[in-house]
């Protein structure tokens, strides 16, 4: 990682995709991640960490990548470490002894397969004609899909990577080849071929699709696992759609590649796919990254509504919002689009969402009139509620299925697993772990922040942190600052004491650049009335979230907790207004 950093400047990897003004010694330009029209995204080549004052979001060139390319820690490093022209292998070390796998060979050898098999597609008539002219893809989606086709000859691409100088053991690390009776064969035979694509769109396996039908064959089949691909971190057209996701600012999960293939040649690039119906949190967390509304587009059938109910505690883990699009006349996004591209624009506009949708297709299904009837409809229902973290809206569906379905609302909390009551552990402020918060926490993270970097650079305006605690703060490393800063309230940049942060640095750096760029100039006197506009903010969103729990707490607790309840909300009241007295 040092390696990395050492050769590539912050304001080089970023200039990629923001375009960059020198203002001093900074950079400024436009956020890649909200809309603005003024310029709050700063770069510090100093300091080598970036700041987007329009969206709360900084860190280091791997944090920025990760950001704008959706990607973890480890592939922004390996996306970083090709542009410096760093070998990572190099730096491990394993207790055998053996090296390790060459990602990068393996990737030469896709790119390679993905080139030949777009040979042999203009070379066969059959193969052309069924992407032209019964899937109505232009010459221009062809090439921006990388669409091809696998000779079916047995060993056509083997012997063409052979000659390249690829062993047989990479290209079955690759997925490309397979061993029967002692000789190696291409993994794909007569088939159209579909290029996986990293989110950076560099090939690292294949969909691939029967050309002429075979009832002895499947219709579809992908690369197996491999170093490079893995099908539950893999979602297809990733790299040509998340600029789409943010610009609309929800994504669509649909079920098949040729289905993304088909909306993106409508124009509609907001499309993805998942490798089968079974979403993962990786995937939804990964989509996330560029916005966190998601749409489901599966089958209608009984496989569909199964993925569907699985993914909705899968996306409430995630962060995620997600909703479901409903394709009239049982169709998949391709039909509808060759009948008529808005009935695909409408049907993803009137998506619902997911935890609605379920229980209107529960509704039909059961006949809610008649004891057993009930009984299945409440009973496919309480798995979903129970994992629904937010109170207020558990709540909601709570008395939404107990109207619906004529029971006591009582009753059906009953049912529900982990209803215990215990309104200390409801109260407990959500785990910090999840890097995906929505708008209203980036607000009160913008806020806090803010008074974090004053009180850090000014000690004068530190006593406005008294009042404050760890379960007013949105970040983790929010929480160290303030700990930090009560534990040394006469810190004045004493290196000693600093070094107490060094996992947290890129953090302090960020608040130290805020600190410049909003407050250098400013006299003391009115950093002091900012500090304190600043702490009533942080307050009043505290009260305002702490309120919202205990509604939904005195709704569905029963009559003996209610003054514990109340009390707790005077309380509340008594803080605020002492907040804005001083």
């Amino acid at each position: 990682m040092s390696e990395v950093k050492a050769r590539l400047g912050i304001e080089d990897v970023v200039s990629e995709y923001v375009k960059l003004k020198r203002t001093g010694r900074n950079f400024k330009g436009l956020s890649p991640f909200t809309n603005e029209k003024t310029p709050s995204f700063i770069v510090s080549p100093e300091k080598q960490i970036w700041h987007d004052f329009s969206s709360s979001r900084g860190g280091d060139m791997f944090t920025f990548i990760q950001e704008v390319e959706g990607l973890d820690f480890r592939g922004a490093l390996e996306l970083l470490a090709r542009k410096a022209g760093v070998d990572l292998e190099q730096f491990k070390s394993g207790s055998s002894g053996k090296p390790g796998v060459d990602k990068q060979k393996l990737q030469g050898a896709i790119s390679s397969a993905v080139k030949f098999y777009q040979k042999h597609l203009v070379q066969n008539s059959e193969a052309l004609e069924y992407i032209r002219k019964k899937r109505g893809f232009s010459k221009q989606t062809m090439l921006d899909f990388q669409l091809g086709y696998s000779p079916d000859n047995g060993s056509a691409l083997t012997n063409f990577l052979r000659k390249k100088g690829y062993s047989e053991n990479e290209l079955k690390l690759a997925g490309l080849s397979s061993k029967r009776g002692g000789r190696s064969f291409d993994m794909f035979r007569g088939r159209i071929m579909v290029p996986l694509c990293d989110s950076v769109g560099n090939p690292i396996g294949f969909t691939a699709r029967l050309l002429a039908e075979d009832n002895n064959a499947p219709k579809y089949i992908n690369t197996p696992s491999t170093p490079l691909y893995d099908k539950s971190r893999h979602l297809y057209g990733l790299h040509l759609a998340k600029q789409a996701i943010r610009d609309k600012d929800y994504g669509v999960v649909a079920e098949g590649n040729l289905d993304v293939i088909a909306s993106h040649q409508a124009g509609y690039k907001q499309v993805v796919a998942s490798a089968g119906t079974a979403m993962t949190e990786y995937q939804l967390k990964t989509l996330s990254r560029f916005s966190p509304n998601v749409r489901l587009a599966f089958d209608q059938d009984r496989a569909g509504l199964e993925a569907a109910e699985r993914a909705i505690p899968v996306a409430s883990k995630a962060g995620v919002d997600l909703s479901i699009i409903s394709i009239p006349e049982g169709k998949d996004p391709d039909e509808l689009i060759k009948k008529d591209p808005k009935l695909w624009e409408k049907a993803i506009s009137d998506a619902e969402y997911a935890v609605d949708w379920l229980i209107n297709v529960y509704k039909d299904e059961f006949d809610i009139k008649t004891a057993q009837g009930k009984k299945k409809f409440t009973g496919k229902l309480t798995a979903v509620i129970k994992d629904i973290e937010d109170p207020v809206e558990q709540d909601h569906y709570v008395q939404l299925v107990s109207e619906m379905s004529g029971i006591d609302a009582a009753a059906f909390r009953s049912k529900l697993a982990g209803t215990k009551d215990n309104f200390v552990q409801r109260l407990k402020k959500p785990s910090m772990a999840s890097n995906v918060i929505s708008k209203e926490e980036h607000d009160k993270a913008r806020v806090i922040d803010r008074l974090l970097c004053l009180s850090l650079m000014v000690p004068t305006v530190r006593n406005y942190l008294d009042i404050l605690s760890e379960h007013m703060l949105v970040k983790p490393e929010q929480v160290k600052i303030l700990d930090f800063l009560k534990a040394n309230p006469d810190f004045n940049s004493d290196t000693d004491k600093l070094s107490k942060l060094e996992n947290i640095s890129d953090y302090v750096k960020i608040l130290v650049l805020q600190f410049e760029e909003l407050y250098a100039k400013v006299d003391t006197l009115e950093l002091q009335y900012e500090a304190a506009r600043l702490r009533a903010k942080i307050i009043e969103y505290f009260v305002k979230d702490q309120k919202k729990k205990l509604s939904a707490l005195l709704a569905s607790t029963d009559e003996a907790k209610h003054e514990q309840i109340l009390a707790r909300v005077r309380d509340l009241d008594k803080l605020l207004n002492q907040t804005k007295e001083t």
